[in-house]
C-alpha cells in the first residue's frame, strides 16, 4: 500500500471510530440568553451582548445599517464664526478681550480659536467639524464667561420682544427661571424640564448669581453640542 492509501485508510477508520463512540446527536440549546450582557471567564465564555438576533434585525429594518445612521444622527460642532454670531446675537461684546487675569468671553473666544478647530487657510486645512474635548471645554468656558452679559442684555434683544415690544427676562425677581426667557436664550421652545434644571442650578450653587451663570452656560452648552 502506498503512502496515500495508508493515510486515507487511517482517516476513514478514525471517522468510523468517532461515529461509533456516540449514539446520539446533541441538539443545540434553544434557551434564550438572559437580558443585558454576559461577562466571560476562564474556560467559560467571552464578554458579549445578549441582544436577540431578531431584535437586531428589527432595529436594522427600522433604523438602517450603522453606515447610514452614523451620517443621519451624527453631530458636528458649531463652526467658529457661527459661535461668534451666536454670542453677538445674545448681546456679548466680542471686542472686549479683557486681561490675562480677568478674561472676558471675547478674550476666551479669540484665544480658543485653535481649540475650537478654526481653519488653517495657509496650509489648506479646513475647519475641524468634529467635537473635541478641548473644544467642548473651551466652548463651555466662553458661555460661562458670557453669562453675565447675556443675562443683562437679553431683555433688550429685538429677537426676544413680542408684538408689543416687551421682552422676557431670564430670571424672575424671586431668582427662579423664566420659561419665555429660556426660549429666547436657546432659540427653541423651552419646556418645564428646562425650567426645573435651571432652578436646580440656582438653588444648588453657592449664591444665586453663581447659579444663574452656571444655568445659562449649561443651557447654551446643551443647545449647541447636540445635547
Amino acid at each position: 500500500m502506498n503512502r496515500f492509501g495508508y493515510t486515507l485508510t487511517l482517516l476513514v477508520g478514525a471517522s468510523l471510530g468517532l461515529a461509533a463512540c456516540s449514539d446520539s446527536v446533541q441538539e443545540p440549546s434553544t434557551e434564550a440568553p438572559p437580558p443585558g450582557s454576559t461577562t466571560g471567564g476562564d474556560g467559560n465564555t467571552f464578554d458579549h451582548d445578549n441582544t436577540s438576533v431578531w431584535d437586531l434585525i428589527d432595529r436594522l429594518e427600522k433604523e438602517g445599517p450603522p453606515s447610514f445612521t452614523s451620517h443621519l444622527h451624527s453631530c458636528s460642532k458649531v463652526r467658529y464664526t457661527t459661535l461668534g454670531n451666536v454670542l453677538t446675537g445674545l448681546g456679548v461684546n466680542l471686542t472686549n478681550l479683557g486681561t490675562a487675569t480677568a478674561p472676558t468671553a471675547g478674550g476666551l473666544y479669540k484665544n480658543a480659536a485653535s481649540a475650537l478647530g478654526t481653519p488653517n487657510y495657509v496650509n489648506r486645512v479646513r475647519e475641524n467639524i468634529g467635537i473635541t474635548t478641548s473644544g467642548a471645554s473651551s466652548e463651555f468656558d466662553i458661555f460661562a464667561a458670557a453669562a453675565p452679559e447675556i443675562i443683562t442684555a437679553l431683555p433688550n434683544l429685538a429677537r426676544c420682544k413680542d408684538a408689543g415690544g416687551a421682552a422676557p427676562v431670564l430670571f424672575n425677581a424671586d431668582n427662579t427661571c423664566n420659561l419665555s426667557g429660556i426660549t429666547c436664550l436657546i432659540g427653541m421652545p423651552a419646556t418645564q424640564g428646562h425650567v426645573d434644571i435651571c432652578n436646580q442650578s440656582i438653588t444648588g450653587a453657592s449664591t444665586p448669581a453663581v447659579g444663574k451663570n452656571i444655568a445659562v452656560a449649561a443651557m447654551l452648552a446643551a443647545a449647541y453640542t447636540c445635547e
